[in-house]
This record gives structure tokens, sequence and C-alpha cells, in this order.
């Protein structure tokens, strides 16, 4: 099985997804880029370089060059896209997916993920023959190393950072990157701060040694490090490094919607402008960007969609609340390299622990729970059903539907990056949000 959306292609390597039909997805991404070279980079898991070789081989039979960064943080390959004459870019990793799962995500010589109207563009192109070029027509493949530090300068130039500020405050952090793409890059980043770095499950080595996904559940281990050495924060990840989640400085979890609110206090702390973020992000960020007296919009999920909505609005910050942060200064996708640097610098503006911080935040209690549905017309039926069933409320339909009350909402969408319907309630207290997503889940089924 395949899932094809605006988040690439992905699917279980060696069931759908194998290196023939990966050799094939990179020729056509080499026509459609109608350009000399493709900057490609991987998190770590096993399937990697066989699939890296693959789109090599489909890349240089259009004639197309091959640019390996290696192994990189998502958000890296994409900054590097941006700064180089590279017509294209593609990111080898199926992101917070299990093991088992691999993607292709596509970048344009912007280093950003294609629109969905570019996304739809391209899948047409899956039909039409593959020009195969000649001996003497072929691309060249080229190694670069310096992939990681571009993008810690970059990062260290950022406007709302200032990187003597942190170095002089030399924070004690913990940093998990579940030893997928970012192992490398982040801790060196931290050390680049003049921080004391404790990496955790940082060999990069592609073996997850707990749930891909860094939400509170899945970093027991880097709560337990949090306290054991007094850390000021903890930093955890996914496989490929564009989010981040965070353990405050007394060892307790915060919700991956807590990244995308502290970047949002950074940005508006230091200048003012429209926010962005997606459809299933915490209410937190519109209490935030109230206080500031800044509109706020919000998108359907994705980082396609999202990006698009913050160039309309000319946002200055935005994102979504699995802990991507957006910070368009330095580039337009999830970043957790710059997010890691905006909220080290706001806890030097307040001048406090980061535990002390939080309580002066809104607080809401967010569930999110997920429906395992192979067929794509019962998660059709399914939304459908919740729609009918809560057709006299406040609806947004953009993205499955999203229904908001006076201090609550609960969104239903189909995912596009898994077999599954997402159920995301948010209220006042984790009972209000639990009984939003029972609601629906009802709703839909009958």
């Amino acid at each position: 099985m395949i899932i094809k959306s605006v988040s690439g292609i992905r699917g279980i390597v060696g069931d759908g997804l194998d290196p023939l039909v990966v050799m094939n997805l990179a020729a056509h991404f080499g026509e459609f880029i109608q350009g000399k070279s493709v900057m490609v980079g991987r998190d770590s898991r096993v399937s990697g370089e066989t699939l890296k070789n693959a789109v090599a081989a489909g890349l240089m039979g259009v004639g197309v060059d091959f640019i390996d960064l290696g192994v990189v943080p998502t958000p890296t390959l994409l900054f590097n896209v941006k700064v180089s004459n590279a017509s294209g870019g593609i990111v080898i990793t199926a992101s917070h997916n299990p093991l088992e799962w691999n993607a292709l995500k596509l970048a344009s010589r912007d280093g950003e993920f294609l629109s969905k109207s570019k996304a739809k563009e391209f899948f047409l192109l899956e039909k039409k023959l593959i020009n195969w070029r000649r001996v003497g027509e072929l691309g060249k493949r080229e190694e670069r190393k310096d992939g990681i530090e571009k993008h810690i300068e970059g990062v260290l130039k950022c406007d709302c950072i200032v990187p003597s500020e942190i170095r002089e405050r030399n924070f004690k952090v913990v940093i998990d990157c579940v030893n997928g793409g970012a192992s490398n890059a982040y801790p060196e980043f931290l050390k680049r701060l003049n921080t004391d770095v404790y990496p955790i499950f940082c060999e990069g080595n592609g073996n997850f040694p707990r749930g891909p996904e860094p939400k509170p559940k899945n970093l027991a281990l880097l709560r337990e490090k949090v306290k054991e050495v007094g850390a000021d924060i903890g930093f955890a990840t996914d496989p490929d490094g564009d989010r981040l989640a965070i353990v405050a400085d007394k060892g307790v979890s915060l919700s991956e919607e807590s990244t995308i609110v502290l970047a949002t206090l950074a940005v508006l702390s230091e200048e003012k402008g429209p926010v962005v973020i997606n459809l299933s992000t915490t209410r937190g960020v519109e209490d935030i960007a109230k206080r500031a007296g800044v509109p706020l919009y919000r998108s359907p999920v994705g980082e396609a969609n999202v990006v698009s909505l913050m160039k309309e609005k000319n946002a200055i910050i935005g994102g979504e609340g699995n802990g991507g942060v957006i910070y368009p200064e330095l580039q337009y996708t999830r970043d957790a390299m710059c997010a890691m640097g905006l909220i080290l610098q706001y806890l030097i503006e307040r001048d406090e622990p980061l535990s002390q911080v939080m309580n002066t935040i809104p607080q809401y209690r967010i569930v999110k729970e997920e429906i395992r549905m192979e067929n794509k017309e019962e998660q059709m039926r399914f939304v459908e059903r919740v729609k009918k069933a809560n057709k006299c409320k406040k609806m947004d339909q953009r993205d499955g539907v999203r229904i908001e009350e006076d201090d609550r909402w609960v969104h239903v969408r189909i995912s596009g990056t898994e077999p599954i319907v997402r159920v995301i309630a948010e209220a006042p207290t984790e009972k209000g949000a639990m009984n939003l997503c029972e609601m629906v889940k009802e709703q839909g089924r009958h």
C-alpha cells in the first residue's frame, strides 16, 4: 500500500514501496522539476540507503545530477536546497511513522514542500513514459558534507535568536533524537550555543528505542534524565527532526502543543504580525495572538497548507500542534533546530524556569485518537456521518470537519500519512475533551 498526499509518497518498504517504485518516482520528479540537479537527504532508517540508491538511479537516469547530503534532518535538507542552486529536493523519510515505513517528500527549488496543486500536477505525471537518457546524457553524483553546518549558521543568524546571550546563560539541556536523522545535527547545534548537552538516543543508527512520535507517553527516559542531571529543559524530536517536544525543568512532559505556543510567544515578544496554525492546533495560540493584538488564521492540516496560508497572510510565525514550528525568516518549513533556539532565547528573556513560564500560559487539555480504517470509502462515510450529525453547529469543512463550541472544539479528518481517521478534541478539562471524542466516534459509526 502506498499513500499519496500533500505530505509526499509513503508506504511500507517491500509492501508497495520498493526500490523500483522509488526509482520511477524519482525519475518522474527529475523530469518534473525541469532543472539540472536535485539535493537528497534521508533520516537514519535501515531502508534509507537502499531507497537513496534507487532515487539516485532514477534522477541520474533522466539526466539530473544527484547531490547527496547524507543523513540529515529534514529541515537541514530543505534549508540547503533554499540557499543552493539545486532545482529541487527529496527527503527520504517517513517522519513519525514506524520503522517499517519510509517515504519520499518532494521539495521545490525554494526548499519548500510541493503545494497541494503542484503535488497534484506531479502525481499526474506517473502515467507518462519516462524519458531515460543515453550514455553522455546521464546525471552525475556528488556528495556534500557541509549541510548541517550551513543549517546551524542559518539558525544562529535569525533576528529573534541572540547566540551570545544564550552562550552566556550556559543552559543544561538533554536532547533525545530517537536515533534518527537529527542525532548528529541537534547535539552539535546545542554545543555551539555553549549548553551542557546530555544526549540520549543520539546514535543515529535507525533503531528507534521508543515510539517515533515525540509524545509524552514515549519520553519516559528523557523525563528521568532531566531530573537526574537537573537540566533546564529537555528536547525530543521525531526521526526526521522537524518536530520538537519539550520536557520542563522538573521532569514533566509538556504537551507537544506547547512547542508552537512557546515559539509564538518568543517571536511575538520581539515583533508583531499575523500567526497561522492548522485546524488541529491548540486554542492556546489563539489566546496568545489575541493578547498580542495580532490576527490568527487556521489552515487545513499539512505543512504545505500552513505554508501557503502563511504566505498569503504574511505571517511572521506559524506551525502545527504536533511540535512543528515554521519561522519564515529562516525558511518555510517545520524546523526543530530553529524552535530550540527560539525557546532558549525566550527563557532568557523571561529569566525564570520553564515550569514557572508555563504557569502564565493558558492551559487546555487536548486528546488525540486514531481509528484504523483501511478502506478510503469507509473513512469518507465516517466523516460525512459526523458532519450530518452536527449540521446545526459551527463547522469548518476545509479538512474533514472541525466543530467548534464556546470553549472547546473537535476535529475529525482522514490522515494523509496513515490509513486512519484522526479525532482530535480540546477542552478546559481532559474529561471534556474525551467526551467530545467519544461523541463524534459514536456519530461516525452510525
